[in-house]
């Protein structure tokens, strides 16, 4: 069962975290649904009849909160979103903060890589899945 239906997360400038989270949905594979000066949204909002998508919000806000508990992680489908995830993020504008690999503390085919967004805000990918072949 997904528990989420949509999520926002807030960052002092779009215009400044526009071209990275354009490169880290855009390797997940999540369409940008809209694009306003002071939002963006990716994924697929749901509707009366399709009800199990998800959509992300990035909301341009002066309270932006940083805490470094609080992260976003995001679903990927194989290894490979997850490796674009992180190089497409860090060339625009990221932070490493975890490399692409397996987090073997969570299950042995959690394979992960985390970011901080221009502005410090921590996300994830994972791909849950068995190494392609």
């Amino acid at each position: 069962m997904l528990v989420l239906d949509h999520v926002s997360i807030s960052v002092p400038s779009v215009e400044i975290a526009r071209p990275f989270y354009d490169a880290v949905m855009a390797a997940l594979g999540a369409a940008k649904v809209y694009d306003r000066p002071d939002a963006l949204g990716y994924g697929v909002r749901c509707t009366a009849i399709e009800d199990f998508h998800s959509c992300l919000a990035v909301y341009q806000s002066s309270d932006a909160n940083l805490d470094s508990k609080r992260h976003w992680c995001f679903k990927a489908t194989t290894r490979a979103q997850v490796r674009e995830f992180h190089s497409g993020g860090l060339a625009h504008g990221g932070k490493n903060d975890g490399a692409p690999g397996l987090r073997l503390q969570y299950h042995p085919h959690y394979y992960g890589a985390f970011l901080l967004d221009p502005f410090g805000n921590r996300v994830e990918a994972v791909c849950h899945r068995a190494e392609e072949v």
